[in-house]
C-alpha cells in the first residue's frame, strides 16, 4: 500500500468546526430539567441531544460534502460515492450527560482510502477540543499535545468508562498490575491520553463510532491505539490507547499473556 499522505488542513479545520457545532447543540440540553431520557433496544440511554446533534451534523455534511458517506450511532450508515466517510458519535458518554457530569464528548472522524485522516474529541461542557490530522500533529485548543513519557506501570494511570461490564479475569489482572485505575472514561479518557494527563484508556466493549477518532489523535500525539489483539482495527470490538511506552505491558495484562 502507498504511504498515506497528510490530511487536508482545511478538512481538519472543518471537522473541528462541525464537532463544536454539535457540542453547542448538546449544551442546550445539558443539565436541563426537561431532558427526557429514553432507552434504546440494547438498553443504553438516548436523548434528543444525541439524535438532534447527529441530525445537525448529517445536514451540514450533506450541504458541505454531498456524496460523502456518513456513519453515525443513531441513524446508521448512509453510503457515499466519493471515497470519503464521516463517522459520528453525537454524544459519547450519554450516561455522564444524563447525570449532569461534564465529561461527555462529541466525536467526529473523517475516513479515506488510507484510514482515519482526521479526528476530533470535543468536550463542550469543559470548553476543550482535542483534534488531529494525519501527518499534521495533535492539538488541544490550538496547543500541540503530546502523550506522557511515563514508562513505569506502577506510576501510570489507566482509565475506563466503568468496570461493571468487564470480565472478571482481565479486571483482576489490571487491578493487580500496579496500574492506578480511574474512571475518567468514554472519549474523554482518550483525550487525557493524547494530552499526557493519563497513560492509558481501556474500552473492553466499543463500537466503531466510539473509537473512530482515536487512531489519528493518539498516534499524532506520539502514542499508540490498538484493539486487544494489538491491531489498529476499529471493528475489533474493544480499544486500548496508551502513551506507547506501556502499550505492550498493558496488552499483556489485559490478555493474560
Amino acid at each position: 500500500m502507498a504511504t498515506a499522505p497528510p490530511a487536508d488542513q482545511a478538512l481538519l479545520d472543518e471537522a473541528v468546526t462541525l464537532a463544536r457545532m454539535a457540542g453547542d447543540f448538546t449544551l442546550s440540553y445539558f443539565r436541563s430539567s426537561e431532558l427526557i431520557v429514553e432507552a434504546k433496544r440494547d438498553g443504553t440511554p438516548v436523548t434528543e441531544a444525541d439524535r438532534g446533534a447527529e441530525r445537525l451534523l448529517r445536514a451540514e455534511l450533506a450541504r458541505r460534502h454531498p456524496g460523502d458517506g456518513i456513519y453515525g450511532e443513531e441513524e446508521g450508515e448512509t453510503e457515499g460515492n466519493t471515497g470519503q466517510r464521516w463517522i459520528i458519535d453525537p454524544v459519547d458518554g450519554t450516561q455522564a450527560f444524563t447525570h449532569g457530569v461534564p465529561l461527555y464528548v462529541n466525536l467526529l472522524a473523517v475516513e479515506d482510502e488510507y484510514g482515519i485522516a482526521a479526528g476530533v474529541i470535543n468536550i463542550p461542557a469543559l470548553a476543550e477540543t482535542v483534534w488531529a490530522g494525519r501527518g499534521l500533529g495533535c492539538f488541544c485548543n490550538g496547543v500541540q499535545a503530546h502523550v506522557s513519557s511515563q514508562a513505569e506501570l506502577s506510576a501510570s494511570y489507566v482509565c475506563s468508562s466503568g468496570y461493571d461490564y468487564w470480565d472478571e479475569e482481565p479486571l483482576l489482572r489490571l487491578r493487580r498490575s500496579g496500574l492506578r485505575m480511574r474512571t475518567w472514561g468514554d472519549g474523554y479518557g482518550y483525550a487525557l491520553v493524547a494530552t499526557g494527563r493519563v497513560e492509558a484508556m481501556v474500552d473492553p466493549v466499543a463500537a466503531v463510532y466510539d473509537l473512530a477518532p482515536m487512531p489519528v489523535i493518539v498516534g499524532e500525539a506520539g502514542g499508540r491505539f490498538t484493539d486487544f489483539r494489538g491491531r489498529n482495527d476499529l471493528a475489533g470490538g474493544n480499544g486500548l490507547a496508551t502513551n506507547g511506552d506501556i502499550h505492550e505491558a498493558v496488552l499483556a495484562v489485559l490478555t493474560g499473556r
